[in-house]
């Protein structure tokens, strides 16, 4: 018997958007997250909406069409997601080609503007200006991740959607056809199973021997305790070395080596970014790097360590500000755009993961791929299906 429409996996704002979205379409759907409070890349994000930085007609598309829907977001979901519109201040990286960095900006749906160091320090006074050479701005979105997939998830609720705190020790299949999920001894079917787990999608999925072209880093960053300085811009540097990392950690030979535990596959990168929520905590961070073992930890002293100096050589008075650092997975794919849909040979299963940057496009691609599930034409959904990276599983 099968018990619902729909079950998704993975409780953060990819799962909870989609499950919205899908009950949006009259579809009985069973939400399971496994935390009871969120412990993932949504709960540590930074929360940046990059809606100006696609460079590619789809993420153009979805950027615009993404702020449009934030924009009203807390209206329909009838809850404080805390958007807003802030400055973002993007010092250029000492010893990169800062023409070179400008003319690949460029390419962006609204690409970032130069402004001088003076400019710099009137929008953010806390930043060093020996610290700057060149800086970009641009306006960037801004939300509080954690709010926003709990406001998903009470809007899901609010539809007649199920949701379940659990863990799923595996997928049940009947020949090819995942027909629903395990969750210690208890099975609950459905007739399509989507899998909205980030960087735990690939050891997942793995452990019903099913292949899946979805990588992931290990990030980290601290998180200061709320504080009375106030920060009045975000300040990411540029450019952003963790794209580089992703590409490194996919290129071609090494796709056998991503089942084996204990490689890492590449050198570690730190990008720096901080910024405050409007509680005063602040996010800073973040290191990247590419241990094929999910459950992995870096050295946790050092690495805060090495964060804390790098912030403080652009915003110096909080690099000694009390925190805690945290470690979560991020999800990306061979070709930095998300896989949805099915995978080849395997029915009953659909994905809706290896988001690298999500939050610009999630709500607005979950309202699509939910629609395209039910029937209706997309334009851009078709091109997204995993299927376009079989040759590379066919070689595995």
């Amino acid at each position: 018997m099968v018990n619902y429409d729909w079950i998704v996996i993975g409780g953060g704002i990819t799962g909870a958007a989609l499950s919205y979205e899908l009950a949006r379409q009259g579809g009985s759907v069973l939400l399971v997250e496994k935390d009871a409070v969120l412990q993932g890349a949504t709960r540590y994000s930074y929360g940046g909406l990059a809606h100006w930085a696609g460079k590619t007609p789809f993420l153009k598309a979805l950027g615009a069409e993404g702020i449009q829907r934030y924009r009203t977001l807390s209206a329909e979901l009838q809850a404080d997601i805390q958007f807003r519109e802030l400055d973002l201040l993007m010092p250029i990286a000492p010893g990169d080609d800062a023409d070179a960095v400008e003319a690949d900006m460029a390419q962006c749906r609204i690409p970032p503007q130069p402004i001088s160091v003076e400019a710099a320090c009137e929008l953010e006074p806390l930043l060093e200006p020996a610290a700057l050479e060149r800086v970009l701005w641009a306006s960037h979105g801004h939300i509080n991740p954690l709010l926003t997939a709990l406001a998903f998830r009470k809007a899901f609720q609010g539809l007649g959607g199920s949701l379940l705190t659990g863990t799923v020790t595996g997928l049940h299949k009947q020949g090819n056809r995942v027909v629903g999920v395990e969750i210690g001894e208890i099975l609950h079917e459905a007739a399509q199973v989507v899998v909205c787990t980030g960087g735990w999608t690939r050891a997942l999925l793995r452990q019903t021997g099913i292949r899946v072209p979805i990588y992931f880093t290990h990030a980290e960053l601290v998180e200061l305790d709320p504080t009375d300085i106030q920060l009045k811009a975000l300040v990411m540097t540029t450019p952003v070395r963790r794209f580089e990392l992703e590409q490194a950690a996919t290129r071609p030979g090494l796709e056998t080596l991503w089942d084996e535990p204990g490689q890492e596959l590449s050198p570690p990168i730190l990008d720096v970014g901080v910024l405050q929520f409007t509680d005063g905590s602040i996010r800073m961070g973040q290191i990247s790097r590419v241990f094929t073992d999910p459950h992995t930890v870096a050295d946790r002293v050092a690495s805060e360590a090495q964060i804390r100096q790098q912030v403080g050589h652009y915003l110096p008075k909080l690099a000694h500000l009390p925190g805690r650092w945290y470690h979560c997975l991020v999800a990306f794919s061979g070709d930095q755009n998300p896989l949805l849909g099915s995978l080849p040979g395997v029915e009953g299963l659909q994905l809706f993961s290896g988001f690298s940057n999500p939050l610009a496009i999630v709500p607005a691609l979950a309202h699509r791929f939910a629609r395209h599930l039910y029937g209706a034409a997309d334009e851009w959904i078709p091109s997204l299906s995993p299927e376009r990276f079989s040759q590379r599983l066919n070689r595995h």
